[in-house]
């Protein structure tokens, strides 16, 4: 049953990622449609990604299981897979980066649920466990941005996350790990569960959470390719959008054209889609759409 259990949890996180990629239209992201504003990533790129990456899902939830020490020494142990499964990911892509956030974030969240089910066994989750398990990854990271973020001042060569610390104080993925996924937490979750009985197709609900989420979240993708004032913008029209609350027909059409604008103006909201896969991933957890 365990083994099942463990197996069925990493099956619906590969599930998660191909059904992210597969959305479409996804502005400025690769989706079936369009490569957006990547040059040199399409959607099989994608694919051979997911298939390097989808083995160390197992290991993910076997290492949170197996698990008996504390949970900072939880969070080494996952990183250190983490960099293998990267390494994995960018030779089977030749290099390109199209999951390195994606796979800390699964990393991250797959060793927690490990963690957890040892003690609570079931599926589907309910929102007691998802908010469980959420206190497991604030606690296996709680010393995430400290660690990763001290003695800055003293590097020479800072990523441009970093840059963005030391500028602004945005923590960016780091930060929504620390605090247990706000953007998923207060934002996804909340929505998918609100509009799970729809009378729209599930892939339209999330593509509209995607817009959500683009009207909320710090984007480091998007801040890196366009600054902070680009950001603001993005998050301006996104909220437009969201708010509009379109019939299916004209919010594909908006989406489709905001694709074209983002693609002008070389913005891709890569932070949006690794969210999107994390809120689809718990929607497969909890049921939502069955």
């Amino acid at each position: 049953m365990t083994k099942h259990l463990t197996q069925e949890v990493a099956a619906y996180a590969t599930q998660a990622l191909l059904y992210e990629v597969a959305l479409t239209p996804k502005p400025g992201l690769v989706d079936r449609a369009n490569n957006g504003s990547h040059h040199d990533m399409d959607f099989y790129t994608f694919l051979d990604s997911i298939v390097a990456l989808s083995p160390y899902f197992q290991q993910y939830v076997d290492l949170g299981y197996l698990h008996e020490g504390s949970l900072d020494d939880l969070f080494d142990s996952c990183r250190f897979i983490g960099i293998q499964a990267e390494k994995d990911m960018l030779k089977a892509t030749k290099g390109i980066n199209t999951h390195k956030g994606a796979n800390f974030s699964f990393g991250v969240i797959l060793t927690a649920i490990g963690y957890y089910i040892k003690n609570h066994p079931r599926l589907p989750f309910d929102t007691i466990d998802v908010e469980a398990i959420f206190v497991i990854v604030q606690k296996m990271t709680e010393n995430l941005i400290q660690n990763d973020f001290a003695r800055l001042n003293l590097k020479e060569q800072l990523s441009y996350g970093e840059k963005l610390y030391l500028d602004k104080g945005l923590t960016g993925i780091r930060g929504e790990a620390a605090n247990g996924y706000p953007a998923i937490q207060r934002l996804m979750m909340p929505f998918l569960r609100k509009h799970r009985n729809r009378s729209e197709a599930v892939d339209i609900i999330y593509l509209r959470a995607l817009v959500l989420l683009m009207s909320k979240i710090e984007d480091g993708n998007i801040l890196h390719r366009g600054g902070y004032e680009q950001w603001l913008q993005v998050k301006a029209e996104m909220a437009d959008l969201h708010d509009a609350d379109l019939e299916t027909e004209d919010f594909i059409q908006a989406l489709e054209e905001y694709d074209h604008q983002l693609i002008k103006r070389h913005l891709s909201p890569g932070g949006a889609a690794d969210l999107i896969s994390l809120g689809i991933f718990f929607s497969l957890l909890e049921g939502l759409f069955n």
